[in-house]
């Protein structure tokens, strides 16, 4: 049965105890470290979900070791389960070793390129969280907006190309956006920032119309296809 995860964002009914952990050397026992320190902040005795934040390759998790501490720390209770914020193309190879519970994917309308890897770790038994999955920011704000993995011209590019507008029939971008996302039938949760109060309260209202119609939701797709925002398969 396929675990389901709920994190602390947005649009969640509950919160639970979640802990980014970046890799650190290899034998020096940082990843029990930074577990055990915040069971004592949090005065808890588990953590439910230790997410290593880099997508590393099974030789490289093999070789630095953290993964297998991670996974004595889950025998012997301390942590509940492990997660990893993956990304193509090391994470079809994530999902093959069979030790994560849950993965991290960049997914929106305008960044689909593992909108099938989604499908694929989900039938793998993992939980899966969407990160992004609101475009990184409203598609108002694109201009000259920093972004590691898709700069703003893109998405701008994307979505103008796409004539995506034109499918509004009364929402705005960002609840098209949003919608979107939760349209795909593999997501668990999704991570949606919010820059206060009144956005929080928009993002819920978009949320809880559920995803697109089908009709709207296939030639979202079908536009954005000969945008050029596809999967990568």
């Amino acid at each position: 049965m396929k675990t389901k995860f709920v994190l602390a964002a947005t649009l969640l009914a509950a919160v639970v105890s979640v802990v980014l952990l970046a890799l650190v050397a290899p034998g020096t026992g940082g990843e029990r470290s930074v577990v055990e320190s915040s069971l004592r902040r949090m005065k808890t005795d588990h953590v439910d979900l230790v997410q290593f934040h880099r997508s590393l390759t099974q030789q490289e998790y093999e070789e630095q070791g953290a993964l297998q501490e991670l996974m004595r720390l889950r025998d012997e209770g301390k942590v509940r389960f492990i997660g990893v914020s993956g990304t193509l193309p090391n994470l079809d190879e994530q999902v093959r070793m069979g030790v994560f519970d849950a993965f991290q994917i960049p997914y929106s309308a305008l960044q689909r390129e593992h909108e099938d890897v989604v499908q694929r770790a989900s039938n793998a038994g993992a939980g899966i969280i969407i990160r992004g999955g609101a475009a990184r920011g409203a598609p108002s704000d694109w201009e000259g907006r920093p972004n590691y993995m898709l700069p703003g011209a893109i998405p701008k590019g994307r979505w103008e190309t796409a004539q995506l507008d034109e499918l509004l029939g009364g929402m705005d971008r960002m609840e098209l956006t949003l919608r979107f996302t939760l349209s795909h039938p593999d997501l668990d949760t999704t991570i949606v920032g919010t820059k206060n109060p009144e956005h929080l309260r928009a993002n819920v209202r978009a949320a809880l119309k559920g995803p697109l119609d089908a009709s709207v939701l296939a030639d979202a797709k079908r536009r954005l296809d000969a945008a050029g925002a596809v999967s990568a398969g």
